[in-house]
């Protein structure tokens, strides 16, 4: 059987065609009666709506774009899981999109959106000042920064990175360790800028005698996080950091994992800061300790930012959101180290 159309499923209803368009995008407006008999029609028929025809008359789609750094990454699954619930409250679907940190895989992301006439994109970009992210905003294309704070230019949704990189510091100094390594990078995400800027602050106002030892990392995954406790478990014992930070969970699960393999005991040897507050950190052979950030709480602050600015673009105005991180507390991190 072909594709049915909107006329017979009029015809079928004995209604006008604007009556079956009306049922379909405005349903609110026409009697339950007739409703019920154009549905009817509908389900007889087998009809489908042509989404792709009704996006380019009414000129854009019901759909937003979610692009991330990493989607292996728990984090950024629950940040989407929080994205979509609003979403679905709007009758709006959600893709998602991985830039795996690459500004070339990131811009094709964003060309297919925009061409695909998507409503708003929501993205946590590999560089925050990106012009192209400025172009599809003039362009007419919403765009809101996730997990990343904006300039002014679009609505942004972010946690304090340099308050949770000095708050993991801290804790591990006030443990009595002396010697920290920042396990991270590219230090051309803001992100691990922001996390490595406020672990220097920690260590600058203990003073003397407290080190940050960069451990730079080229991904954020757990390889390169094992890779980061093999270099550490390498060095001889009064050159070793005996504290970690590492900037996101996938990282310290994997240099906790260096660490047993390497015979290193965590907190004994080496204790070690998380960040995300991911599921599997509480889940951990050795519980993790980690900077927690409202997941799910990012995700719908920033589509809900996002459908305010299309519902009302001409009073709209673009708002960076900033919230408080918090610090939690496991066996990775929890003895004191009495000798420094």
């Amino acid at each position: 059987m072909g594709t049915r159309s909107i006329k017979e499923v009029a015809q079928l209803a004995r209604v006008s065609v604007g009556t079956v368009s009306n049922v379909l995008n405005r349903p609110e407006i026409v009697s339950p009666a007739t409703r019920e008999r154009v549905f009817e029609a509908i389900r007889e028929l087998g009809f489908v709506r042509n989404e792709v025809a009704r996006h380019l008359r009414v000129g854009r789609s019901r759909t937003v774009g979610l692009v991330v750094l990493d989607v292996s990454n728990p984090f950024f699954a629950d940040v989407a899981q929080g994205a979509e619930a609003v979403a679905d409250e709007h009758d709006t679907m959600m893709m998602l999109c991985n830039s795996s940190a690459d500004p070339d895989r990131e811009r094709r992301h964003l060309d297919q959106l925009e061409q695909q006439r998507v409503l708003g994109i929501l993205i946590t970009p590999v560089d925050a000042a990106s012009p192209r992210l400025a172009e599809l905003t003039a362009r007419g294309t919403p765009v809101v920064l996730v997990d990343s704070a904006a300039t002014g230019m679009q609505c942004s949704v972010a946690v304090d990175d340099r308050l949770g990189g000095q708050v993991a510091a801290a804790h591990l100094i006030e443990r009595g360790h002396r010697r920290i390594a920042f396990v991270g990078g590219p230090f051309s995400i803001k992100q691990v800028a922001d996390r490595y800027a406020g672990a220097s602050a920690a260590v600058e106002a203990a003073g003397e005698g407290v080190e940050l030892v960069d451990f730079e990392t080229a991904a954020l995954g757990v390889a390169a996080g094992r890779a980061a406790g093999e270099r550490l478990a390498a060095l001889p014992e009064r050159e070793r950091p005996t504290a970690a930070f590492c900037v996101n969970d996938l990282l310290a699960l994997g240099f906790l994992q260096a660490m047993s393999l390497r015979g290193l005991k965590v907190p004994g040897d080496v204790a070690i800061v998380g960040y995300d507050d991911i599921d599997f950190a509480a889940a951990a052979a050795v519980p993790l300790s980690s900077v927690r950030q409202p997941r799910e709480l990012l995700g719908r602050t920033a589509i809900e930012l996002l459908l305010e600015e299309v519902s009302s673009p001409g009073e709209h105005r673009h708002r960076q959101v900033i919230f408080q991180p918090d610090l939690v507390v496991r066996e990775s991190s929890k003895a004191l180290r009495e000798n420094g």
